[in-house]
């Protein structure tokens, strides 16, 4: 992509060793110097405020001087999210931002947030998901009005936790969203709903079942087309059918989440 241009953010003998003898435009790829690194299993807050010189401190400095549009990470996710708030800072009125992921379900892309940045969250936190959900669908999916539901252990209005009902008569009383109520988990891959709204905890466990149950739908699939001499001569009549349908369960395929809400773009690559 030739309007591109790449800022690697690291440390720069590591990087530069790396791109030794690789083909690439240079006037195109910065590597920027940053000595520390933030490691996984390391606590968010303490992480940014003491490693100042960390790549992911220095890939979100460049959003926050407008020297780069986006900065992408597939590090420690607390550390991510707590730097996107304190260096590119959060939008007016914006309490905290949500991992926005988009997911596949059988009527096409619908999104699910928050998917692990927030896992203690408010009743009015979970309304401002929904809406910035609401235009993050209507701006990059150009749908007109999307059905934002609320993700619930059951459709009845008893049901749910303290935190689900007061934010489901929220959500009810929001004249900006189209909210239809509840969604359980086995019907958000039914495609009714456009923008499942959850907290961080359950939002993560969701996308790691998503994960899961892709691979497992794949490998079974796959392992049966390799069972005999019958099914190998259908496999090979259906591969290039197969092939797109398994695109659509494939992780790689839904890489990045945007943390939405803030004055720039970050995005989060998950692990897998």
């Amino acid at each position: 992509n030739k309007d591109l241009k790449v800022f690697l953010c690291g440390k720069e003998d590591v990087l530069k060793a790396l791109l030794n003898g690789k083909s690439y435009d240079s006037t195109r790829l910065e590597v920027i110097n940053a000595t520390e690194v933030i490691e996984t299993g390391e606590h968010p807050v303490e992480a940014i405020r003491k490693k100042k010189d960390s790549s992911m401190a220095a890939a979100m400095k460049l959003v926050h001087t407008g020297d780069a549009d986006a900065v992408v990470s597939a590090g420690n996710s607390g550390a991510l999210m707590v730097g996107s708030q304190v260096v590119v800072g959060r939008e007016k009125g914006i309490d905290r931002g949500p991992f926005a992921q988009v997911i596949p379900t059988a009527k096409g892309p619908a999104l699910l947030l928050d998917c692990g940045a927030n896992v203690d969250v408010r009743e009015n936190h979970l309304l401002q998901f929904a809406k910035l959900g609401s235009d993050y669908m209507r701006k990059n999916f150009g749908l007109k009005d999307p059905k934002v539901a609320l993700v619930n252990c059951g459709a009845e209005e008893e049901k749910g936790n303290a935190l689900v009902k007061a934010a489901h008569a929220l959500l009810k009383e929001c004249e900006e969203i189209n909210y239809c109520g509840f969604v359980e988990a086995n019907h958000i891959t039914d495609g009714d709903i456009d923008v499942i709204v959850c907290d961080g905890f359950v939002g993560n466990c969701l996308i790691k079942l998503f994960e899961g149950v892709g691979k497992l739908m794949i490998k079974t699939v796959k392992n049966t087309l390799m069972s005999s001499i019958k099914t190998k001569i259908g496999a090979l009549l259906i591969k290039k059918d197969l092939k797109a349908s398994f695109k659509a369960f494939d992780a790689k395929e839904y890489g990045g989440a945007p943390i939405l809400g803030l004055k720039g773009l970050v995005i989060k690559a998950h692990g897998n």
